[in-house]
């Protein structure tokens, strides 16, 4: 049995240790709003927060979120960050096809906890490891720099 801490609530659940958060999230709990890219934590389109750290849940097994805190897209907006990062990409309008923007907000709020005024440099670097097909970078960038109050 394992027991973990989602979206503020205790789950219990009974699969091998080793099968990836993702598909607990997906799978077991409903919760899919993270989305499977690449299944090797190249892409993050299954970024979640551990503990508030923007972690890749395709190649995180379980037994790496027993005893943290687990915050998915579905509850990312209940905190300020997230509810500011959401507020700006929702108003400059930042999605295309939108299957990548989830890992995109997880990654973007965990940037603006660590750095609330991210530069350029700043943005470029967190973000680097999301990919978006439809191109949407200087869209996110100013969804970024406009939640952390600078557009």
């Amino acid at each position: 049995m394992t027991r973990l801490d989602i979206n503020g609530k205790a789950v219990n659940l009974e699969v091998p240790a080793e099968t990836p958060l993702l598909w607990v999230l997906r799978d077991e709990l409903g919760l899919t709003g993270t989305k499977f890219g690449c299944g090797m934590a190249l892409c993050g389109a299954c970024t979640v927060h551990l503990d508030g750290t923007p972690t890749r849940a395709c190649v995180t097994p379980i037994s790496a979120a027993q005893g943290k805190r687990v915050t998915t897209i579905e509850a990312i907006g209940a905190t300020p960050i997230g509810k500011r990062v959401e507020e700006a990409w929702r108003g400059l309008n930042v999605p295309q096809c939108g299957y990548c923007q989830s890992g995109q907000i997880m990654q973007a709020a965990g940037l603006l906890a660590r750095t609330p005024q991210p530069t350029d440099r700043d943005i470029d670097e967190a973000m680097a490891g999301n990919i978006c097909r439809c191109g949407t970078y200087q869209r996110i960038r100013a969804a970024i720099k406009a939640a952390a109050g600078g557009a």
